[in-house]
């Protein structure tokens, strides 16, 4: 009697890969063990008061040393809901309707890459609230795509993996558009 190894099947193989992703993000949706790429490290926080959300990456927000700030989340990219001359994108009203729902009147952390205005003067920011990192929640429920933009790719690999995770699952937009 011969005994030759059989290979893992196509089931125990995804089986380990959830189980992988499960142990980099814990239940809140933070990163587990998220570190920027070497060579990069994250600027300054700030904390703020979230007047308003606009749609499901965008807010304005009440900076605790004073003035309002309209704030792009760093590396997260909602279905349009708002843009003027486009039309509503698929999901784009559940998103905008999570994060508000999420942050709309709470104190939240900002934290800042390298580079911290886009072209249209709004802040960048990674957004905490409590324990809860925002950004990579929207990418793991599949509300967001993830949005590589150099410099500010502090996370860009564990946010591929959130979404890649979410597509699978057919979770958020994944399983509606």
């Amino acid at each position: 009697m011969s005994f030759r190894p059989r290979l893992p099947s196509a089931g125990a193989v995804v089986l380990l890969i959830a189980g992988v992703v499960l142990l980099l993000v814990t239940e809140e949706g933070e990163v587990g063990g998220a570190r920027p790429r070497q060579g990069e490290s994250l600027g300054q926080q700030v904390e703020a008061s979230v007047t308003r959300v606009i749609d499901g990456d965008t807010a304005e927000m009440e900076l605790a040393g004073g003035g309002e700030e309209g704030v792009r989340f760093i590396g997260v990219d909602t279905p349009e809901s708002v843009a003027p001359g486009q039309p509503v994108e698929c999901f784009g009203k559940r998103a905008s309707a999570f994060t508000k729902e999420l942050i709309e009147g709470e104190r939240v952390v900002l934290r800042f890459g390298a580079e911290e205005r886009d072209r249209y003067g709004r802040l960048l920011a990674y957004i905490y609230l409590g324990e809860r990192f925002v950004n990579a929640e929207l990418v793991r429920l599949g509300y967001a795509r993830t949005l590589e933009i150099a410099p500010n790719v502090d996370f860009a690999d564990n946010f591929a993996m959130l979404q890649q995770s979410a597509a699978n699952d057919g979770r958020g937009l994944w399983g509606a558009c």
